[in-house]
């Protein structure tokens, strides 16, 4: 069945001055937001949300970055993870943003060495989808893969040696043989567990979306992904520190069709 990819565009010659980041963990996040020195705003979310914002501005560009917080729901204190908080923290942070010219969405992923990627690669979205929303029921069939497309990035790219790929979403750290048969059909270069969901209240908004992700783990490697994943992360963490300022600073006072 051929799935039908919708674009999530927006006016082409309104320049981008006002961009959300939205980020999965703490430690991915944190890096960045001390770098720049934006601020926590306690009053963002309401009270009864684990997520946390921080606001600033950088190179004449507003920014809000958001983080899914820690779990208070299941009283493990890790960071929650995955498409629920992912489109629900994004969802909340739009509706009380009224301007978002630009939805960014940071953080780590898995790799396939079968489409090039290797350890540390950054890479932007060319589009997204889910690998493991399996309805068997053929009108549900394209709503489970859920394929959306990311906004235009190729020049951003090449100026910053960056990669570009399909990003498949999931909520385990691990796969399934069937999974793997999906994010093959989804021609993924990079899996992680928030992009679709991201992108999913993103087309609710009309706002446009941008991922940038940086490997952590080789998806289809030899060794376990969790081993991988826990060494990388600080490494990752550094390189998000490091590539978003370009992102911001490319985007912002350009228009969509200059990215």
């Amino acid at each position: 069945i051929k799935q039908r990819t919708k674009q999530l565009t927006m006016s082409d010659d309104k320049p981008i001055s006002n961009v959300l980041i939205v980020v999965a963990m703490e430690a991915e996040a944190a890096p960045f937001v001390e770098h720049l020195g934006f601020s926590k705003q306690a009053d963002f979310f309401p009270s009864q949300t684990p997520f946390v914002a921080f606001v600033g501005e950088h190179k004449g560009c507003n920014v809000t970055v958001v983080t899914n917080g820690k779990d208070s729901v299941y009283d493990t204190g890790v960071d929650n993870c995955g498409t629920v908080p992912a489109a629900l923290v994004t969802f909340l942070a739009l509706q009380k943003l009224a301007n978002v010219d630009l939805v960014v969405n940071a953080g780590t992923c898995g790799g396939f060495q079968r489409k090039g990627a290797a350890i540390g690669d950054v890479y932007l979205t060319s589009g997204v989808a889910n690998h493991d929303r399996r309805i068997p029921i053929p009108p549900f069939i394209p709503y489970g893969i859920g394929k959306l497309d990311s906004i235009g990035a190729a020049k951003l790219a090449e100026a910053n040696g960056f990669k570009m790929g399909v990003c498949t979403t999931g909520n385990s750290l691990d796969k399934t043989d069937e999974d793997d048969k999906l994010m093959k059909d989804n021609d993924a270069s990079v899996k992680d567990m928030e992009a679709a969901a991201i992108a999913w209240s993103c087309s609710l908004n009309s706002v446009p979306y941008l991922g940038i992700k940086v490997v952590t783990d080789i998806v289809d490697g030899d060794r376990p992904t969790q081993e991988e994943f826990m060494e990388n992360l600080s490494t990752a963490a550094k390189s998000l520190q490091d590539a978003l300022p370009k992102v911001i600073e490319h985007v912002c006072g350009r228009s969509k069709s200059d990215l």
